[in-house]
């Protein structure tokens, strides 16, 4: 056969291209794309490429005049800052966009035009540390790198701003985040506009000292700006379209997948707060010995990832909502029959974010992504009150969403989230809401963190996690509330030993998660880093405060100093002071201390203190003043001191008998004990894991 000459080459390779686009176009090029599509990223939701991070650019592209930035770690912050900016537009006008803190530079704040408002909505993590999102922001106000100088012209002058912060009071630096900001715009010449507002946690009052707040600081700014206050209609920030064409199995449609890697089965790390490791739980078991309580020790494989964690670290949960919430929520919203249908969700307005990924359906999202179990929120029932089925429920719920005192009396320990809220205010009667006042109203279902109580010097790749199962009974009501996340792990476990029902108290979850992906027995899992450890040098002496599930880090500091003794280390002093109701039920790792101690010996040292063997009740707080002494003379070697677990009264105590152990030990004031502990604290050798 004779060989084909150069233009028949070409014309032959122009003839195969032509043909293969013909056949692959819609399929591999010109592929049509999805116009309700909101598909998250591979580890985030709707990143964008080449985005601006000049954020007066973005406010005058898109037509704001006021922007809510978020410094947030569980979402609390985020949803408050959305809040404003929903409430903003509807009662004043405001053309206002919510906008992550680390999204932006803010090199070129001295340039904000002086009609535009700026809102910063900070909440504190740890002993006063911004949030993870929120660090460099922090760094740069307040540092050394913030461009901004001093002088007759202020820098900020042209800044009007808002600033609330949310904090908790049992830690030292309550509220620092918000102060410290405020202070250093003030310092540039900044106007802020009201009170900065301040949130506290620890008291149990967050909600409505943000409420308390506002409602000041929108006279302060109207009056500031020259805003009109008009009559509030709502108005949706989200579009929702039926996908009729598609359905459950389609494979486009997330059922609970976080994000499109998931989705197609081809998720990789990193691993973090947007996209978590699917990991396999290698063992489960109890360890109470009680009828009516349940803690779980629970090991998580993280073999495969790229996760990596040290003694000390966070562990979060990815929890899923029990089956039977997830039922009331979509018979109460008249959804029931329709929790399968697919539908897209997309933004009215280009700032505004879909918090999950669609198309999706009603069941995954209330399910997967709605913290439909959270306590109500009481600006959230007066949003609610204009769609009450009947003009006796829009009364009631008018009444408790605008007076705090009544709202108070009906809800207070009841533990009511916004199903059994609405279902008891309309007698059971159904609502028909907007769903995007839904995704609005209701908070994103977030992670949950978990002290890691085992040693990454022990066991690298195995993480452990120690958890309570919460469950508490409630006046008037059948049934007792259940913690989102515990109970799930209850669920795993009881599914993992074979129990007769893999159910949490009858709570249903869906176990093999999205599309029944979840094989063997698996949870979705990040690491959250943290600055609680050991010090590094093991021959310091340490002294541990760690009652009831507070015990967690403790097991994992103490696990990973007998490893160091082993490995032939000198290993200081270890004292460890551990607390419960009773020595039969409730004393967490007992044989496993006698372990420790026989590879420790005279280095280690349990003091319990069991609240009802006594008469009088007798608690770690009560031990340590007991162990003064001690206590005193360790101190003086430079021991490192720790305390784990509830913030409101135990941590407290701690912190108040320390400091009178070094008063009488040194012979000084209590007031001057009280600022040895403080310098002890800011040298990092009194540190702190504590939760409300």
């Amino acid at each position: 056969m004779a060989e084909l000459d150069t233009l028949d080459v070409v014309v032959l390779g122009a003839v195969l291209v032509g043909t293969a686009a013909y056949f692959t176009k819609g399929k591999l090029w010109a592929v049509p794309k999805d116009p309700y599509a909101n598909a998250f990223g591979a580890a985030g939701a709707g990143a964008k490429a080449g985005r601006t991070r000049n954020f007066i650019e973005k406010m005058e592209e898109s037509g704001k005049n006021c922007i809510i930035f978020y410094g947030s770690q569980t979402g609390t912050a985020e949803d408050y800052a959305s809040r404003l900016a929903k409430e903003g537009k509807s009662r004043f006008g405001l053309e206002t966009m919510v906008a992550d803190l680390e999204e932006y530079d803010f090199d070129n704040m001295d340039t904000v035009p002086e009609d535009k408002i700026v809102m910063f909505v900070l909440a504190t993590y740890g002993e006063g540390e911004p949030t993870d999102n929120a660090v460099e922001f922090y760094e740069f106000v307040t540092g050394e790198d913030a461009t901004f100088s001093e002088s007759n012209e202020p820098a900020l002058g042209n800044l009007n701003y808002v600033a609330f912060g949310l904090g908790n009071n049992t830690y030292e630096h309550y509220n620092s985040m918000v102060r410290n900001v405020d202070k250093a715009l003030t310092k540039f010449g900044a106007h802020r506009i009201g009170d900065a507002g301040e949130g506290d946690d620890g008291a149990g009052t967050m909600e409505e000292d943000f409420l308390a707040w506002k409602d000041p600081m929108w006279a302060a700014l109207a009056e500031k700006m020259g805003l009109e206050e008009r009559e509030a209609v709502y108005e949706p920030t989200f579009g929702i379209t039926e996908r009729p064409e598609l359905t459950s199995d389609s494979p486009e449609v997330y059922l609970g997948e976080p994000n499109k890697a998931h989705l197609q089965g081809t998720a990789k790390g990193p691993f973090n707060a947007q996209n978590p490791f699917i990991a396999n739980i290698a063992e489960t078991r109890e360890l109470f010995n009680a009828k009516d309580r349940n803690c779980i020790h629970m090991e998580v494989d993280i073999s495969g990832s790229n996760l990596s964690y040290q003694t000390g670290d966070h562990i979060a949960i990815w929890p899923t909502n029990a089956g039977d919430e997830v039922d009331r929520a979509l018979d109460i919203f008249g959804l029931t029959d329709r929790r399968a249908d697919v539908v897209s969700v997309k933004p009215l307005e280009p700032t505004a974010k879909v918090p999950f990924p669609t198309p999706t359906t009603y069941d995954a999202i209330f399910r997967y992504h709605l913290e439909i179990g959270a306590p109500v929120s009481r600006q959230f029932v007066a949003t609610l009150a204009a769609f009450a089925p009947n003009d006796e429920a829009k009364a009631e719920m008018t009444r408790l969403g605008s007076d705090k005192d009544y709202f108070h009396s009906q809800t207070n320990n009841k533990f009511y989230n916004i199903t059994s809220f609405l279902s008891s205010v309309s007698k059971g009667a159904k609502w028909t809401v907007p769903f995007s006042a839904l995704i609005e109203g209701i908070t994103k279902l977030q992670p949950r963190y978990y002290s890691i109580s085992s040693s990454s010097l022990v066991q690298p790749k195995k993480i452990a996690i120690t958890a309570v199962v919460e469950s508490q009974a409630l006046p008037g009501r059948k049934e007792p509330f259940r913690g989102v996340a515990t109970n799930y792990i209850y669920a795993l476990k009881q599914k993992q030993n074979e129990d007769a029902n893999p159910t949490a108290y009858g709570l249903t979850y869906e176990l093999a998660g999205p599309r029944e992906k979840y094989t063997g027995i698996q949870v979705p899992v990040h690491v959250r880093h943290s600055n609680f450890k050991l010090p590094s040098d093991p021959g310091r002496p340490v002294i541990m405060i760690g009652p009831g599930t507070g015990v967690a880090p403790f097991r994992a500091f103490v696990q990973e100093r007998a490893k160091q003794a082993q490995d032939g280390a000198d290993v200081g002093k270890t004292i460890l002071f551990f607390g419960s109701r009773n020595s039969k039920e409730d004393f967490l790792y007992e044989p496993e201390w006698a372990e420790y101690k026989k590879i420790l010996g005279d280095k280690f040292e349990l003091i319990t203190a069991f609240s009802r063997e006594t008469s009088k009740k007798v608690y770690v707080q009560h031990r340590l003043k007991e162990h003064a002494t001690e206590i005193n003379e360790l101190l003086s070697k430079k021991a490192f001191f720790y305390v784990c677990g509830d913030a409101a009264r135990m941590a407290r105590e701690v912190n108040a008998v320390l400091a009178q152990i070094i008063a009488e030990g040194r012979g000084i004031t209590e007031a001057k004990g009280e600022e040895v502990v403080k310098g002890m604290r800011a040298a990092n050798q009194y540190q702190e894991d504590v939760w409300s």
